[in-house]
C-alpha cells in the first residue's frame, strides 16, 4: 500500500496492492486485507481517491480454488466475507478506480467492476467471468455488480458465455473503460483517480452512492433462503466436478 501525489490535480491517490502469489486469489485472508485497507484509506482525509491493481500477472484470479472448500459452512462463510468486502467497495464514498495489470478472472474481474473506473494495461492476458463453466454459483453480490456496470447483452454474454477474452476485447464487452499501453498504465490510472478525485467530495460521494443504491439494497435485501441456494450449488456433484478439473488444469500449468 503506498499513497502517491499527481502533479496535475496536486491529489493524493492511495494505490492498494494485492499481492498473494501467484494468482492473487481471493481467500478469506485477502478479503480481509481489502477491508482493512480501504477503512485505512477512508480514515486519511489526505487521501482523495483510491487505486486497486495487482502484483504480478494478475490483477486477480478470482476465489481461491487451490484447496478443497466443499464443505457447506465454509463455503457459506467464504460468501459472507466476500458479500461484506464488495459492498464496502462498491460503496466506498471516495474515488475508486481498478489499474488492470494482468489476469482478471471471475470474482476478479467482479473486484474491478466494483470500482468506478477501470483502466487495463495492454498486454497477453485474460479477463471473463467463467464461473458458470466451474460450477462456481453467482453470488448476489457479484450478480449486482455486474448488472450495475455492463449492459444486458454484455452481461450475457459475459455470465452465460463463461469464456475467458483476451484484454483487447475488454473494452467492447464493456468490461474495461480504458486500454493503455502497459508502460502508461499506473500513469494512466492515478491520472483518472486524480482527475475524479478533485471534485469537491461531498458532490462525488453523493451522486456515487444514488448511482449504485438500487444495487445495493437489493444486495442487502437477499433474503437468507437464496443465499442458501445459491451456496448449495456448489456443492452439486457437477459443480464440485467441474472445479475439480479446473485445480488439475491450473496444476498442470503451474507445473510447467
Amino acid at each position: 500500500m503506498r499513497t502517491v501525489h499527481a502533479k496535475d490535480h496536486g491529489v493524493s491517490v492511495r494505490v492498494l496492492t494485492l499481492d498473494r502469489p501467484p494468482a492473487n486469489a481471493i481467500d478469506d485472508e485477502l478479503l480481509a486485507d481489502i477491508s482493512a485497507a480501504l477503512d485505512d484509506a477512508l480514515a486519511d482525509d489526505g487521501v482523495r481517491a483510491i487505486v486497486l491493481t495487482g502484483a504480478g500477472r494478475f490483477f486477480s484470479g478470482g476465489l481461491d480454488l487451490s484447496g478443497a472448500i466443499e464443505d457447506g459452512a465454509a463455503v457459506r462463510r467464504r460468501l459472507d466475507n466476500y458479500r461484506n468486502s464488495q459492498l464496502q467497495l462498491l460503496k466506498c464514498p471516495k474515488p475508486t478506480v481498478a489499474m488492470m495489470n494482468g489476469h482478471a478472472i471471475a470474482g476478479g474481474l467482479v473486484l474491478a467492476l466494483a470500482c468506478d473506473w477501470r483502466v487495463a494495461g495492454d498486454g497477453d492476458f485474460q479477463i471473463g467471468l467463467n464461473e458458470v463453466a466451474i460450477g462456481a454459483a453467482f453470488p448476489k453480490v457479484a450478480f449486482e455488480t455486474v448488472r450495475l456496470r455492463l449492459t444486458s447483452a454484455q452481461a450475457n454474454e459475459l455470465l452465460l458465455g463463461a469464456a475467458l477474452y483476451p484484454v483487447q476485447q475488454a473494452v467492447a464487452l464493456g468490461a474495461v473503460d480504458e486500454l493503455v499501453p502497459a508502460e502508461s498504465l499506473e500513469e494512466a490510472a492515478v491520472a483518472r483517480a486524480s482527475g475524479l478525485g478533485a471534485f469537491p467530495r461531498e458532490a462525488y460521494a453523493h451522486t456515487k452512492l444514488a448511482l449504485v443504491a438500487d444495487a445495493v439494497a437489493r444486495v442487502e435485501a437477499e433474503p437468507v433462503e437464496e443465499a442458501i441456494r445459491g451456496a448449495a450449488v456448489w456443492m452439486t456433484p457437477e459443480s464440485i466436478a467441474a472445479r475439480e478439473a479446473q485445480r488439475r488444469r491450473l496444476g498442470k500449468k503451474d507445473s510447467t
